[in-house]
């Protein structure tokens, strides 16, 4: 059967006109302001953006490829007024006052905790975790260390780089991180959110990179190494692989309610508890994975809901982070030798607290410094794929998945927490 290359899932003869349609209706000032005309603007934007970033040599290697294209160059479309304004405005309105950043985030930190295996996550809690924390404290400790000896202040390289790079990547590390220091600052999201942006895409190329240098390592000192193994004495990484979820319409909606229904309670619980909603939100999905109060098809429409809005709106979330959230000025005039060296030491140091803390856990130093410290420095699942290639240990995706579904929502709490005690 004779493969065609689609993009959206359209083959060239209909995704061209279609594509011909929105652009030019955006740039004549035809498109309509609301979330019918946005969203298909987004969607188009994001995956032509995505597909040069993808065949873009370096940029696809290194810097995380289509995803961080489509940030910048959507920002870049802002910056120098190549983007209409009412495209701009209608696009910035429908991100944030509109609710889609939100929307997206609920759908994804719902969804990823409850599709997860209830065992595997007792299991990640016992053990994994702790090896986590161990990256995540000796990482923070070291970049306020360096950052504070440069000049550039212990809290700034903590808040600004450190905490975005071990985040959980974009949508679910330095998007919401971004709001929840706008918040508690009273500060714009959108100036914060330009200075934490190029640090996780740094902090993703030399994740990449460091995982290629401890795969050379690895088999120079093999004593250093499980060959693919997390735990010594351990014949296998004993987690089952999640089953293809069945769609149906039913599902979806289902779905949806629970998400967002979960993102309320958040809001809801952050009248009367001293955290961010989306940590609320977090404790109180895990909460409910963990004592099962939600039938387990429930959980399943959760996460068929993430995996269905994952898959179609992830780049053209991508695009209006670009468009709302970054100044690309700000993301400039961040960057400097020393930025560099913080984002470096960011990497380096969760190297260290993970090889430290996995090795009196039992864990292998190589192992663990791939899974539970590169896999939370990089940018969440595409990350994953490129840290654990250039490894060559593709076997441990699920701990890697861990990194960044359980660990990102952890950096979440933490913030939320170290934010009331240095604001």
């Amino acid at each position: 059967m004779e493969s065609k290359f689609k993009l959206l899932g359209l083959e060239m003869k209909y995704f061209i006109p279609v594509a011909l349609i929105i652009m030019g209706a955006a740039f004549t000032g035809a498109l309509p302001k609301g979330m019918e005309g946005v969203i298909p603007f987004l969607l188009i934007t994001g995956v032509l953006l995505n597909e040069i970033g993808n065949r873009t040599p370096i940029i696809k290697d290194y810097f995380g490829g289509g995803p961080i294209v489509a940030i910048f160059a959507a920002a870049a479309l802002v910056t120098y007024n190549i983007l209409p304004e009412t495209v701009v405005s209608s696009s910035a309105t429908f991100m944030k006052s509109g609710g889609f950043l939100n929307f997206y985030i609920a759908a994804l930190i719902t969804g990823s905790i409850l599709g997860m295996d209830t065992k595997l996550l007792i299991k990640a809690g016992l053990k994994y975790l702790p090896v986590i924390i161990g990256g995540v404290v000796v990482s923070i400790l070291m970049t306020g260390a360096v950052g504070a000896l440069m000049g550039y202040g212990f809290v700034n390289a903590v808040f600004y780089i450190a905490i975005p790079i071990m985040g959980g990547g974009m949508g679910a590390g330095a998007v919401p991180l971004a709001q929840i220091f706008g918040k508690a600052m009273d500060q714009d999201p959108t100036q914060l959110l330009s200075i934490m942006v190029p640090a996780v895409a740094l902090g993703n190329a030399v994740a990449i990179v460091c995982a290629g240098i401890l795969n050379k390592l690895g088999k120079k000192y093999n004593k250093f190494s499980g060959d693919g193994k997390l735990l010594k004495g351990q014949d296998d990484v004993g987690i089952e692989e999640e089953k293809e979820l069945k769609v149906d319409y039913l599902s979806l909606g289902k779905g949806l309610l629970i998400a967002t229904t979960f993102y309320v309670l958040g809001k809801f619980l952050g009248r009367y508890i001293p955290l961010h909603p989306y940590a609320l939100m977090i404790l109180s999905v895990a909460f409910a994975k963990l004592t099962g109060i939600l039938k387990r098809e429930h959980e399943e429409a959760a996460t068929t809901w993430f995996q269905f809005v994952m898959k179609n709106f992830t780049l053209a979330l991508l695009v209006g982070i670009g468009i709302a959230y970054t100044d690309l000025g700000a993301v400039i005039s961040a960057f400097s030798l020393t930025y560099l060296l913080l984002v470096i030491t960011t990497i380096v140091g969760a190297m260290l607290g993970t090889a430290i803390v996995g090795r009196l856990l039992g864990f292998y130093m190589i192992e663990g410094m791939i899974t539970a410290g590169l896999c939370m420095a990089n940018m969440g699942g595409t990350g994953d794929i490129a840290v654990l290639s250039a490894s060559n240990r593709m076997e441990l995706l699920p701990f890697s998945q861990i990194s960044s579904r359980i660990g990102g929502a952890f950096m979440l709490i933490l913030t939320s927490l170290l934010i009331n005690l240095f604001v």
